[in-house]
């Protein structure tokens, strides 16, 4: 064999299809390839396997007995290779073989480069147990198999084929690099197993979701460029790998942001390549310090998201124990029954009408939390007390305890308004004198559910003073159905100089006529009830200016009643206001015994016991009756009988006086 043979050119008569590939019909009884010095490929007619036949000279053989190199040979199949079974490296790179075949008998080798071939299957390596490196880049293969025996490979190479998953190589354990750039991956995962796994090569996919990475103990390199990475979410496991040091994002949506790299820091801390780029001990640090705020943010806004379900659920069953007293108390249900109740879900979206107005804010207005100062006061299952900025909302029964708690001054002076829910109105009468003392500065009350529903209930807010706004909204409160309510208020809390009632302007209008529909009706109270009894209806800070000016010492000569009534620097809110009252009560357990009837069993006790008084004095004075004649006549006769030895009586007598002068 000739130079020329050694450097490639053909050496025997053959024939080209127009696309420059060879024609195994167009060979003649044996046409060779010169490949290397002394290689060749010889192919028979009558070969009855039709494979081509690949041999060497013994020379050659002995030369390069491990490497064989057909690359660039235009073969449509993997030939025979006679008599090379020590081969550990084969080249079969920029060929057209479309299947695997003729290797099963190379035991020994480790190095397979199928690069740029038609393959569409991985069959016929299985018994390639020593194979180390194995190169299937640019094939048409659509699936990951047939790796079952290879558990000694240390590279795979299967970039820019069709495969669409990851699959079947958790058994290969000391595979070191992986290559599955330019394929349809959607999803990182499948990764378990891969113990030794130090690079993935993924760029050029379809890849939107990372997973599974931080099971890889040895990953230290990783490109994912150009892919469909839109968020860091979507890569949270490269945060929890303790080897991982480059990265690539590059090409992704996500790497378009203008806080992507300090974000990629953020995710992956000890990094120190990002897009092929070394990362400076500043960008690092940075990181971390950013990376401190947002788990302080992430924790903070945990604790939050529980909190806010705590809530959720106390004001809930705080709804659903005032749903179990009402029913007990056979009280109105308003709006019927609520399947989750919160200041965020009230059942009616609308404004409430009242009289035809629209009444506004609405409960979800008037309770919603999420102000910025919002401050958890007192938080258990079934109640809730919070501070919103100046806004104190009070959810069951037992946030009533808040009231009672240490105020600070200035936390208290910044209190303007107080929210009650899901509380009965008679329960809070007995708060409303501290309430007046405790918060300075309060301007607004509302009532949501309270159960207010008599027009005496309204009086109890005298003890408030200085309110320039009341809101008692039409839900869980009977009173405002009744037509009179509205002017009762305004008559009876006059002092107050009330600017708002449910959030309408109170006009003078207003004013007159209250004064019209309450006014005669006050006057009548305040002079026909006995002074006994107004002494003990008016509070006790006005009783010695009553008696003041009962006795004539505070009034001058002349002043009428009506005088006396408009008089109002001498009884503030009135005397004909004040008659209006309701009694303060300890009303603290609204399903006990009601003061009411507290109060009438007083009264039927004393009754019954004057009664017997009198009935025992009568039966004395008829016992004394029927006895005196006979008890007369015995006194009598026992005088004249003492008397009948007046000296012996005398003696007698001055003998007793001495006796009780010692």
């Amino acid at each position: 064999m000739d130079q020329s043979q050694s450097n490639g050119t053909f050496c025997s008569v053959l024939k080209l299809n127009t696309s420059g590939h060879v024609k195994p019909d167009a060979f003649l009884n044996k046409c060779v390839f010169v490949t290397g010095p002394g290689d060749a490929i010889s192919l028979s007619e009558n070969s009855p396997s039709s494979f081509p036949i690949a041999f060497r000279s013994r020379d050659d053989s002995a030369l390069s007995p491990e490497r064989l190199d057909l690359d660039r040979r235009g073969l449509e199949e993997c030939p025979l290779l006679e008599g090379m079974g020590r081969l550990r490296l084969l080249n079969f790179q920029h060929n057209l073989i479309t299947h695997i075949h003729n290797l099963s008998h190379l035991r020994h080798l480790a190095f397979l480069d199928l690069y740029d071939n038609h393959i569409s299957q991985m069959s016929g390596i299985s018994a390639l147990a020593s194979l180390r490196v194995l190169m299937l880049g640019k094939n048409r293969i659509q699936r990951i198999c047939s790796l079952d025996n290879l558990t000694k490979l240390d590279v795979l190479d299967l970039h820019g084929n069709q495969i669409s998953q990851i699959e079947n190589l958790s058994h290969l354990s000391e595979l070191r690099v992986l290559n599955l750039a330019g394929n349809c991956i959607s999803r990182v995962d499948n990764l378990q197993g891969l113990d030794s796994l130090t690079e993935i090569n993924l760029r050029r996919n379809c890849i939107s979701t990372v997973t599974e990475v931080d099971q890889l103990p040895c990953l230290q390199r990783l490109f994912l460029s150009c892919n469909s990475i839109t968020s860091f979410d979507e890569l949270a496991c490269l945060g929890e790998s303790c080897s991982l040091y480059e990265l690539t994002l590059d090409g992704n949506p996500v790497a378009l942001e203008t806080w992507y790299k300090q974000a990629a820091l953020r995710c992956v801390l000890q990094l120190r390549q990002l897009d092929m780029k070394r990362v400076t001990e500043e960008e690092r640090r940075m990181a971390c310090v950013t990376a401190r705020k947002e788990d302080e943010k992430k924790r903070e806004s945990h604790k939050q998201a529980m909190h806010k379900e705590k809530r959720r659920l106390a004001i809930r069953n705080a709804a659903l124990q005032w749903e179990g007293v009402r029913a007990c108390l056979e009280l109105p249900a308003q709006n019927g029954a609520k399947e989750e109740i919160s200041p965020e879900a009230s059942p009616a979206h609308s404004p409430a009408q009242t009289n035809g107005l629209a009444l506004e804010p609405s409960p979800d207005e008037l309770l919603e939390a999420g102000g910025v100062n919002l401050q958890s006061l007192s938080l258990s299952d079934s109640h809730l007390a919070e501070l919103d900025g100046e806004t104190l909302r009070l959810f069951g029964l037992g946030a009533l305890e808040a009231l009672e708690r240490g105020w600070g001054v200035q936390t208290a002076g910044a209190v303007t308004v107080i929210a009650f829910r899901y509380i009965h109105f008679d329960a809070i009468v007995p708060t409303l004198p501290r309430i007046r003392v405790k918060f300075p500065n309060l301007s607004h009350l509302i009532f949501l559910e309270t159960n207010v529903s008599r027009l005496p209930q309204l009086a109890a807010l005298a003890q408030v003073r200085r309110l320039d706004q009341l809101t008692i909204h039409p839900e869980g409160n009977p009173v405002v159905s009744l037509s009179l309510w509205r002017s009762f208020l305004i008559y009876r809390l006059h002092h107050f100089n009330l600017h708002k009632i449910n959030n309408l302007e109170v006009t003078m209008n207003d004013m007159i006529s209250a004064e019209r529909l309450f006014g005669t009706l006050g006057h009548i109270a305040a002079t026909e009830t006995p002074r006994c009894r107004l002494l003990v209806l008016l509070e006790e800070s006005r009783k010695r200016q009553l008696q003041f000016l009962l006795e004539g010492r505070g009034r001058r000569a002349g002043l009428s009643p009506e005088e006396l009534r408009d008089n109002g620097k001498l009884l503030g809110e009135g005397l004909s206001r004040a008659l209006f009252n309701y009694p303060s009560r300890d009303c603290c357990n609204v399903g006990a015994e009601s003061p009411e009837v507290k109060c009438g069993a007083v009264m039927e006790q004393y009754i019954q016991a004057q009664v017997q008084r009198t009935s025992d004095t009568n039966l004395k004075r008829e016992s004394l009756h029927k006895l005196w004649p006979s008890m007369f006549m015995e006194m009598v006769r026992d005088c004249v009988l003492e008397m009948r030895d007046r000296p012996a009586f005398r003696q007698a007598c001055l003998n007793r006086l001495s006796t009780q002068g010692k």
